[in-house]
């Protein structure tokens, strides 16, 4: 280490309970709105995608107050939503447009909080927003089957339980603090060269990368060097429940919806000849599907990012009665893309279906298509695309992942205390990896033949499969397979070691 390397280790240490402070609050305020009555400003969504509103000015309001910011005017919300917040060195003598401008992004929104479910099946002992009610009645052996990964026992004072706090409250709150300690370090180099523009961002979970999307199309164009980021660090989870946890994730698969609409001919139930039900064609679609994907018919592998994926995810049916034939279902396909799988050919694997094709010859109507997200943000921005999410890698060898590998050798591994490196421990090498699942990080690329942002040379974006992206990776506490999850939880040891690497790369990566 040396003497930065140790200043930011001890400070890391030293914030760690501001961290705990903030994040156990940003997981517990939606408790304040979904039980209050809608005309006395409740809302039964607070928290989730396009409802981070409650939340995201709580995190606004102690940016200012913890000092993460050098003024109240460098933290503010976009257009789209999305919380955005900067610092730099005033006083390292470079311009601006020639440091190197590292973004932070993570999502603020979380999935659906299933309250009265994580009470009945831990037995009240941990609630989805105030997380251990009864830390002697613990149910540790539910925890442990739902769960991939848990620390043994007498490690679980280091747990912070509830919703998000693997996805990813736990990764903002990193950025937080790492930004507040890279200011308070300034004078000794922690910001040299270097400008962080660090985002919360909104309604990730149900449209992947849209608050980035709206970054590289409404922001970014036209944009002087010093907005146009040369790094982008994720801080999703990247911890795997065999593999170790805060790895170095430097790609994932893309991620597209395809809509089915199935319309027939509605009759009484009683005599269903003289309908067409779309329900049972709808069945014979998805069951086709289903076995195409398990013999992999059309789907391509990547020995660095696996094999696409293909699986139904949600339904609709429009009858007039449970004693009817329906005459409407509507279904989705949620479809991860590898190298060399593209939407286009995604859609046409379903259009020739046989299953689709004898539903058409029945004469019913079988439309397949991309949906668009329409839905209003908090901010009442209207994203409008379609639901497709492009995958991306960034090499191993750029120096963005170099640079990373060398960070993590120098402020986490000499503070991981792990003796026995399985399961989800923290492990003393830095593990260079992907994710399984999708980030913020699908919002980033955009085609090559695209020249609306001024792109240096120096910014070294990675070209390839016809797009373009800043240099990207992923380093964020949490264990993947614990998201989504009752009993959803993330460990303190990671959440500093998080903030520590968090405030060292930026003025690492300049100094290149």
């Amino acid at each position: 280490m040396n003497v930065l390397d140790r200043r930011i280790t001890e400070l890391s240490e030293k914030y760690l309970p501001l961290a705990e402070e903030l994040l156990k609050e940003a997981i517990r305020i939606p408790a304040d709105y979904v039980d209050r009555p809608i005309d006395q400003g409740g809302d039964p969504d607070c928290g989730l995608s396009n409802h981070e509103g409650p939340r995201l000015e709580y995190l606004k309001k102690r940016i200012v107050e913890i000092k993460a910011v050098r003024s109240e005017e460098d933290v503010w919300f976009d257009e789209y939503g999305n919380i955005v917040w900067t610092v730099k060195d005033i006083n390292d003598g470079i311009p601006d447009e020639e440091k190197r401008i590292i973004y932070f992004d993570g999502h603020t929104d979380t999935v659906g909080a299933l309250r009265d479910q994580w009470l009945a099946k831990t037995g009240g002992s941990v609630d989805v927003y105030d997380g251990v009610l009864e830390p002697e009645n613990i149910a540790k052996d539910f925890l442990k089957n739902e769960l991939g990964y848990l620390p043994p026992d007498d490690e679980w004072d280091n747990l912070i339980f509830g919703r998000g706090a693997a996805d990813q409250l736990g990764g903002v709150i990193s950025e937080i603090i790492a930004t507040k300690i890279a200011l308070e370090l300034a004078d000794e180099g922690a910001l040299k060269g270097t400008i962080i523009r660090a985002y919360g961002t909104a309604a990730e979970e149900d449209n992947d990368g849209a608050g980035p999307m709206y970054l590289m199309n409404k922001v970014l164009t036209g944009a002087s060097a010093d907005l146009v980021p040369d790094v982008v660090v994720l801080t999703e989870g990247t911890g795997d429940a065999n593999k170790g946890a805060l790895g170095i994730y430097r790609g994932q698969r893309g991620r597209m919806q395809i809509k089915v609409t199935v319309t027939g001919r509605s009759c009484h139930g009683s005599m269903p000849w003289e309908g067409l039900n779309p329900l049972e064609y709808s069945g014979a679609i998805i069951a086709e599907a289903a076995q195409k994907y398990n013999d992999r018919e059309g789907f391509k592998d990547d020995p660095f990012l696996g094999h696409g994926t293909r699986t139904a995810s949600w339904a609709q049916l429009e009858t007039p009665s449970d004693c009817a034939v329906p005459d409407r279902f509507t279904f989705r396909f949620d479809r991860r893309l590898t190298v060399g799988e593209v939407p286009e050919e995604a859609l046409q694997d379903i259009e020739i279906l046989e299953s689709v094709k004898r539903a058409r010859d029945a004469g019913l109507d079988v439309g397949v298509s991309v949906p668009e997200y329409d839905d209003l943000t908090w901010r009442n921005y209207r994203p409008g695309n379609k639901q497709i999410y492009m995958g991306w890698a960034t090499p191993e060898e750029h120096p963005a992942i170099q640079t990373a590998a060398d960070v993590y050798r120098n402020v986490v591994s000499p503070n991981v205390e792990t003796e026995v490196e399985t399961g989800g421990t923290l492990r003393k090498e830095p593990r260079i990896d992907r994710w399984i699942f999708s980030t913020d990080g699908v919002g980033f690329p955009i085609p090559e033949e695209n020249n609306s942002i001024n792109i240096s040379d120096q910014k070294d974006w990675v070209h390839a499969g016809g797009y373009k992206h800043p240099a990207m990776f992923g380093i964020g506490p949490g264990i993947e397979q614990n998201t989504h999850k009752i009993g959803e939880c993330v460990d303190k040891r990671e959440l500093r070691l998080a903030i520590a690497f968090l405030s060292r790369f930026p003025s690492a990566y300049a100094s290149k």
